[in-house]
């Protein structure tokens, strides 16, 4: 017999196959640049800059705000783990005060309704009204809720999609800052 026509050949030959196959996929799925300067709503790369209306009816831009970490969070009032993350947010924007943003962007709903709904909360920080979902689409929000850790220079480092635990959001901030405000540790 010829070494072509042998099991243990064929064996290596699907073995090798296999290697190459699982190696090319797992190349083809590392972004195709690491360049913080692109941008893209994922981790490593420059949050797309937007501008939305609050709430308090005033203009926010997002790239106005480098030079401080922003939590930028997606979500809506019929979501019950949105409903279940927010006071951790009002939390943190009174525990940071200035030294970090919280945006709570709505996505779609009736600025009355949400305005009542923040107000039942008693959430303080800007909501931004996402009205026709563009930014939602742009950021590739597929789940509420959603948020992104975007660090002074405007590079998201870190996505979560689901609820945003009150101990996620401490450490991620905490990486991202000094700490809370009158923390001296």
């Amino acid at each position: 017999m010829s070494l072509p026509e042998t099991r243990g050949f064929w064996f290596l030959a699907m073995a090798a196959l296999l290697v190459v196959g699982g190696a090319w996929i797992a190349v083809s799925r590392v972004p195709a640049t690491t360049d913080p300067t692109t941008v893209a709503p994922q981790v490593g790369f420059l949050a797309p800059d937007f501008t939305l209306i609050t709430l308090a009816d005033e203009s926010v831009t997002l790239g106005e705000l480098r030079g401080k970490p922003v939590v930028l969070n997606f979500w809506a009032t019929w979501c019950p783990p949105c409903r279940a993350e927010l006071p951790h947010f009002q939390a943190a924007h009174e525990a940071y005060g200035d030294e970090v943003i919280i945006l709570a962007v709505d996505e779609q709903e009736n600025a009355q309704h949400v305005a009542d709904f923040a107000q039942q909360l008693g959430l303080t920080f800007p909501i931004p009204l996402d009205t026709d979902g563009r930014v939602g689409v742009e950021y590739r929000v597929r789940a509420y809720p959603t948020t992104f850790f975007i660090d002074a220079e405007g590079v998201i480092r870190r996505v979560v999609r689901g609820t945003t635990t009150r101990a996620v959001l401490d450490s991620t901030l905490a990486g991202m800052t000094a700490g809370p405000a009158g923390d001296d540790s």
